[in-house]
C-alpha cells in the first residue's frame, strides 16, 4: 500500500507540471537556402575596362573553384581575406523571358561584389548564365 501511493503521489505531481510547449513557426524564406558556400578565398585578379568596353572585373579564386575565370564579379579592389569563407548568394529575378537570377559574391563580413555573367571557357571571354 506504501508504494501505491508513491506511485500515485509521483504520478499525480509530475501530470501536474507545467510543460512549455515551444510553437515553432518557420518562414517561408527559411525553408529554402539562398546561401551556396563556394569556398575559402584564396586570390583575386582585375580586369580593366579596355578588355570589356568599360567593365571592370574581379575574377575570384576559391577553394572549391580554384581557377581564375569561374567567378567574376563587378569591381576594382576585392576586400576578402585570404581563409575566409565566401559565400554564393541568390538575390532576385530580373524580368524577361526567362526570369534571369541575380548572384552576388559575399562573405561573413557584410562584404559583398555584385556577380557578372562574363566566363572564361576555351580561352575565350564569354557571356553565360549560371
Amino acid at each position: 500500500m506504501k508504494y501505491f501511493l508513491i506511485i500515485v503521489f509521483m504520478v499525480s505531481v509530475i501530470s501536474s507540471c507545467t510543460v512549455k510547449s515551444s510553437h515553432c513557426i518557420v518562414k517561408e524564406d527559411e525553408l529554402i537556402s539562398r546561401r551556396k558556400y563556394i569556398g575559402e578565398f584564396i586570390d583575386y585578379r582585375h580586369t580593366g575596362p579596355e578588355i570589356l568596353g568599360g567593365t571592370h572585373l574581379i575574377w575570384i579564386k576559391t577553394t572549391l573553384y580554384n581557377s581564375f575565370g569561374k567567378i567574376a564579379a563587378y569591381g576594382r579592389n576585392c576586400d576578402f581575406t585570404p581563409g575566409e569563407k565566401i559565400y554564393l548568394k541568390r538575390l532576385y529575378s530580373t524580368p524577361g523571358a526567362n526570369g534571369n537570377w541575380e548572384y552576388q559574391v559575399e562573405n561573413d563580413s557584410m562584404d559583398f561584389y555584385l556577380v557578372s555573367d562574363f566566363r572564361y571557357e576555351n580561352n575565350a571571354l564569354v557571356q553565360a548564365s549560371f
